[in-house]
């Protein structure tokens, strides 16, 4: 006999289709927001990971943080290094695996999108309660952990 979905994961089923949905119209958003910058989501999201980040860090770790596999991060990081908007720097702690950071150029381009996200987001949030908002991250975050490679969760 297979196996039935308990109510819990009926809904989380339904929470994940819509999840799948709004990111797909949240990467829409983005692309269009930041075209007029040379930007795409994608590299919205690196350059966010990066003027984000508390300290350097390699690809690698970077593209763990973002749920992203290592080589699209890369192709998207050498990119943006070729248009001299992130650089390389020596890792004392691994010889291949460099560090990247924002030159001036890409700082100011993620605050130019940063300046374009504001009362974008700020108009999305509209009648949304804080309270509401934070229950949402806690579920998203509560299913991130459960979805982490050393979660006992993954089969």
């Amino acid at each position: 006999m297979t196996e039935k979905w308990t109510a819990e994961g009926e809904a989380v089923t339904a929470l994940i289709l819509d999840v799948f949905r709004l990111n797909g119209r949240l990467v829409s958003a983005g692309d269009r927001l930041v075209a007029d910058l040379g930007l795409t989501s994608a590299r919205w999201q690196v350059l966010g990971a990066l003027a984000n980040a508390e300290r350097l860090e390699s690809v690698a770790w970077h593209a763990r943080t973002m749920g992203h596999h290592r080589q699209g991060v890369q192709r998207i990081v050498n990119d943006l290094e070729k248009e001299g908007i992130v650089e390389f720097q020596p890792n004392p702690h691994h010889k291949r695996a460099h560090l990247v950071l924002l030159t001036p150029k890409g700082q100011k381009l993620f605050e130019s999108a940063i300046a374009l996200q504001t009362p974008w987001v700020n108009s999305l949030s509209s009648g949304l309660s804080l309270e509401d908002i934070a229950t949402a991250k806690k579920v998203i975050d509560r299913l991130k952990a459960h979805l982490e490679p050393e979660s006992e969760n993954v089969p």
